[in-house]
């Protein structure tokens, strides 16, 4: 059986970062040893090509501001060493990858938050990814501004997180257009719940998509 690459998105403050762990543990009490293995990852910063990208991408210090298109560029070129040195050759050994960001994240940052060309957008992840698409996308809904009151509470913010409120609302209207296209692919968790609530909406979104898929529970 092939692997499966499971993607958690959203807007900043939604909790990914903490159900990804919470459902790689989860993972791993259901399905022990029938998976080569169960793998977390994130981007920008997959690969250590990513981490050197993702200080770039992530510094709010710089000397000065990063373009848009450099930035699309750049998050790209992390994605492609991502897909190309660590998705793949897992995903070939058949192992579940819960993989923090990956294309839906550009389109709905660098397309509808910069406002950059989501036709263009469109073809550099189909060269970044060679075709690689996730098996399931978990959209982290989540209140704009209860989700940046969430990263603001944690201290430092990173350089994305500091942008302005208005380009917070476009990133999620993003989300939202790409979640009405995506049919089954794209499922939303509703991320303004607790913890243990949001814990139970994946497990439970899993548990369908994993006996979908033919792995025993």
């Amino acid at each position: 059986m092939n692997g499966k690459l499971i993607v958690f998105e959203g807007c900043e403050g939604g909790g990914k970062t903490t159900q990804i762990q919470q459902t790689d543990q989860w993972l791993r009490d259901q399905l022990g040893s029938s998976v080569p293995a169960i793998l977390t990852t994130k981007e920008p910063g997959g690969t250590a090509l990513g981490r050197s990208l993702r200080n770039i991408l992530l510094d709010s210090r710089l000397e000065e501001p990063i373009a848009p298109t450099a930035e699309l560029l750049l998050f790209a070129c992390d994605r492609a060493q991502h897909v190309e040195t660590f998705l793949k050759p897992h995903l070939k050994q058949g192992a579940i990858i819960l993989c923090d960001r990956f294309t839906d994240s550009t389109i709905a940052y660098q397309g509808f938050g910069r406002g950059l060309d989501k036709n263009l957008i469109k073809q550099l992840n189909q060269i970044a990814t060679v075709g690689l698409e996730s098996d399931l996308t978990l959209w982290f809904d989540i209140e704009i501004e209860k989700g940046l009151a969430r990263t603001q509470s944690r201290g430092k913010m990173d350089r994305m997180e500091k942008a302005d409120l208005a380009f917070h609302q476009r990133v999620n209207q993003g989300f939202c257009e790409l979640a009405d296209q995506a049919g089954d692919r794209i499922i939303r968790i509703d991320a303004n719940l607790s913890l243990q609530q949001v814990s139970l909406q994946i497990q439970t979104i899993l548990t369908q998509y994993l006996l979908k898929w033919g792995f025993t529970l």
